[in-house]
C-alpha cells in the first residue's frame, strides 16, 4: 500500500492527480488493516500477559543502573568505580557495596529501593 500510494502521488501533473481514488482506496485499506491488527495483537499477545515479579526484581537488582542511586551518598566517581567493578566481577551493586561497607545496611536498602527511584 505504501509503495502504491507513493507511486500514485508521483504520477500527478499540475495538481490534478487522476490517481487520487487509488491513493484514497489504499490509504483507507491500510488504516483498516492497522486497526484490525491492533485488535488481533491485543487479543493474542497482550491479554493474559502477567509479569513475573521474581524475574523482574532479579533483573533490576542485577542492573548496573543502581549505581546512580548511590551518587548522592558516595559521589559520582566512587559510584562509577563501583559499577565498573561490579560488572567486572559479575556481582550486583548491592553485593559489592555491602562487601565494601560503603553504607549502613539501612541506608543501602533506602538508597537502592527501586520503588523510590521510580
Amino acid at each position: 500500500h505504501d509503495a502504491t500510494i507513493t507511486i500514485a502521488g508521483q504520477s500527478g501533473n499540475f495538481e490534478l492527480n487522476v490517481m487520487m481514488p487509488l491513493i484514497a482506496h489504499n490509504l483507507l485499506e491500510s488504516i483498516s488493516l492497522l486497526a484490525n491488527v491492533s485488535t488481533v495483537f491485543k487479543t493474542h499477545c497482550i491479554d493474559g500477559l502477567v509479569a513475573d515479579r521474581a524475574t523482574c526484581k532479579e533483573t533490576v537488582e542485577k542492573s548496573l543502573m543502581l549505581g546512580t542511586a548511590l551518587v548522592p551518598y558516595i559521589g559520582y566517581d566512587a559510584a562509577a568505580a563501583l559499577a565498573k567493578e561490579a560488572y567486572a566481577d559479575g556481582k550486583t551493586i548491592r553485593e559489592l557495596a555491602t562487601e565494601k561497607k560503603l553504607l549502613s545496611p539501612q541506608d543501602l536498602n533506602k538508597a537502592l529501593d527501586v520503588r523510590n527511584l521510580i
